[in-house]
């Protein structure tokens, strides 16, 4: 059943509405049951959501027989975002996930945060689904404040990720959707995978048989589901080396994403394509995998191009 959580008018007759679309047996009754609550799309150049949306819904409805609770999917949370190809709030100049929890007698963002909260609340969990931007690709992992890592790590475990990654405190924004709802007690893991304004359909099938693996512990889903993979959990702030660059330039890289490299590796290169000559060399700093990788290649000095995870993690 599609339903509209929140809309506000525009100029010339239009209106900004953002839907859900919840999925439950017949005959069942709210509040007496599981659910589970899937965003995304907060941001409008993240699309790889928009596919573990769909797919997660086709595959209930193949066989909805087997669902025992509520799954609410919100595939567009910023759909004025998405559908012109912005990351904000087009006119707005805002970040929708700095605008959290939101005021109902706010200005119109604040009232549409205010209203996804209020309709979100209560779920027994709630994954927030984000791709990276156009410039960096990420391995599907989950990024848990520690504040709350008691109540997800378990959680994300079974959500068949390829990382855990627990940042500190006083890393994490308190005007994110993820920190407004776990700080009233409505369990959110935040995803982040593939790149920004690309669908990578093996992360999103990935992501989605964790979705249907942590629904199956849940009790909302009695079908069979993929056994999910081990994650590396990383608790320590030196278990992430960042890659910077020291010039600009066009970065060429030498090795895959995901790759297992040893201290001194050649990453990749910074290169004058003008000058036909090589700037420098990002080399690996440690033993470690290699997490996150730039994906677009115009540098400037101090631009990320990888992120490495120590390789003594287990």
């Amino acid at each position: 059943m599609v339903k509209t959580i929140a809309s506000v008018k525009l100029p010339v007759d239009e209106a900004l509405e953002i839907k859900k679309n919840r999925i439950m047996p017949d005959g069942m009754e709210e509040g007496k049951c599981k659910r589970i609550s899937i965003v995304t799309g907060i941001h409008g150049d993240e699309l790889e959501g928009q596919y573990v949306c769909f797919e997660l819904i086709r595959r209930i409805e193949e066989h909805k027989e087997l669902l025992n609770g509520i799954v609410d999917v919100y595939p567009a949370m910023n759909p004025l975002g998405i559908d012109s190809i912005t990351r904000g709030i087009p006119a707005f100049d805002l970040d929708m996930n700095r605008l959290f929890p939101g005021s109902r007698d706010g200005d119109m963002t604040e009232y549409l945060a205010d209203q996804i909260i209020a309709d979100i609340r209560g779920s027994d969990v709630c994954m927030d689904i984000h791709a990276s931007n156009i410039y960096l690709t990420e391995i599907p992992q989950i990024r848990i404040n520690e504040l709350h890592k008691e109540t997800l790590v378990p959680l994300a475990r079974h959500a068949n990720v390829d990382f855990i990654w627990v940042h500190g405190a006083n890393t994490v924004l308190e005007s994110t959707l993820a920190h407004s709802l776990n700080s009233i007690g409505t369990p959110t893991l935040v995803v982040e995978m593939g790149v920004g304004m690309r669908i990578t359909r093996s992360y999103c099938n990935q992501l989605t048989d964790g979705i249907f693996h942590l629904m199956r512990t849940m009790g909302i889903w009695s079908g069979e589901t993929a056994e999910p993979r081990e994650p590396l959990l990383s608790e320590d702030p030196d278990d992430v080396w960042y890659l910077n660059a020291a010039t600009a330039g066009v970065f060429v890289p030498h090795v895959r994403h995901w790759e297992r490299l040893k201290k001194g590796d050649a990453i990749g290169s910074i290169i004058d394509p003008l000058r036909g000559k090589v700037l420098d060399e990002i080399l690996a700093p440690a033993d470690g995998i290699l997490f996150t990788i730039r994906e677009y290649p115009v540098v400037d000095a101090g631009s990320l191009v990888g992120r490495l995870l120590s390789a003594d993690l287990r």
